[in-house]
């Protein structure tokens, strides 16, 4: 029987239809695309082939674009958005028009190009995971800017034009409407409550544990009630927090359930192509008390989207989703896939 479910953030219902069948065994990922160590811009030994370099994690010092570096990041070679264009807005008839400007930039998580970030040790994500927070942070001083993106595409299906281990940051002078919405659906639940819906999901969630893949001291994952796709996950922080950027404290646990929510994934799945995006705060100095109740409302979090399935007509026509495997039975397999961590 289907199920409509309502997301208590954004206010989104999903259609829940396991009747149409799919089950975990029935999905099978596409081949990635490796270009090979030698052609690879982000290979170790490669760097003159990347723009120049904005900042790199060298353990032992050396020279900007040159080998011994453990983590780097580059301007996107092939920008969305650039950071030399000036920020003007103008109007186009009834519409509205502005330039170009943001940042793109990509985060090369490692040097071993055949290395998955999953594969990666928990001590080389957490060094990931700091050099982005800093460019997160870095990004915040230009007021220009509305909000920072950081996401992953994990295999062609997912967006990804190279194998080599990477992410995305993509710094836009407007925040984006998918972000506004849950922004806007966190706010309504703490004017009503007085409570983080973020935070009340993790305790139900703990409380019913149907839904949760892991968890360590710090941090959980777990499908969502009202998930949109097969095997959707999210990974939230336990306490409350608002900005990824300034969650410094717990990084080790950060990348730990990073680490074993994707092993999980892959082991239970076969390696599937996925995107994962971090959603955090926007940046609050741009438009200062733009959000009143922000620092108790909202909850930094990061989704995962196995691409398993492909939105069509419907959903395109009416914002429904219809997903063909339960969160409940999605996350139980899940759970259940052994790792070594």
């Amino acid at each position: 029987m289907a199920e409509l479910r309502k997301d208590i953030v954004t206010g989104r219902w999903v259609i829940i239809a396991t009747a149409r069948g799919k089950r975990p065994t029935d999905f099978s990922p596409d081949v990635k695309e490796n270009k090979g160590k030698q052609n690879c811009p982000f290979c170790e030994g490669n760097e003159a082939m990347t723009p120049p370099e904005i900042t790199a994690l060298r353990p032992s010092g050396g020279r900007k674009d040159s080998p011994g570096w453990k983590v780097r990041v580059v301007p996107n070679k092939y920008p969305a958005l650039g950071i030399d264009f000036p920020l003007t807005k103008k109007g186009v008839g009834i519409f509205d028009q502005m330039t170009g400007f943001g940042a793109h930039e990509v985060i090369i998580e490692s040097t071993e190009h055949d290395k998955a970030t999953e594969d990666l040790s928990i001590e080389q994500i957490r060094e990931v995971i700091t050099v982005c927070q800093d460019r997160i942070q870095d990004l915040h001083q230009d007021t220009r800017f509305r909000y920072c993106l950081l996401f992953k595409n994990e295999g062609p299906q997912a967006g990804a034009s190279l194998s080599h281990p990477h992410l995305q940051l993509i710094a836009t002078p407007v925040t984006p409407i998918r972000v506004k919405e849950k922004l806007i659906g966190a706010e309504a639940y703490y004017k009503q409550r007085e409570r983080c819906v973020f935070c009340d999901v993790i305790a139900l969630e703990k409380e019913t544990g149907a839904r949760i893949v892991y968890e360590n001291e710090y941090f959980v994952s777990i499908c969502p009630f009202a998930s949109r796709f097969p095997f959707e996950m999210c990974i939230l922080p336990k306490h409350h927090e608002l900005n990824f950027h300034e969650s410094r404290i717990h990084t080790q646990e950060m990348a730990e359930c990073i680490k074993v929510t994707l092993q999980k994934l892959d082991k239970a799945l076969n390696r599937p192509q996925y995107n994962y995006l971090v959603h955090t705060a926007p940046n609050l100095f741009a438009r200062r008390g733009y959000w009143h109740t922000i620092h108790e409302d909202y909850h930094w979090h990061i989704e995962i989207i196995p691409r398993l399935t492909k939105v069509a007509g419907f959903e395109w026509g009416t914002g429904f989703y219809i997903n063909p495997t339960s969160p409940e039975e999605a996350a139980k397999y899940l759970r259940e896939a052994e790792v070594t961590g």
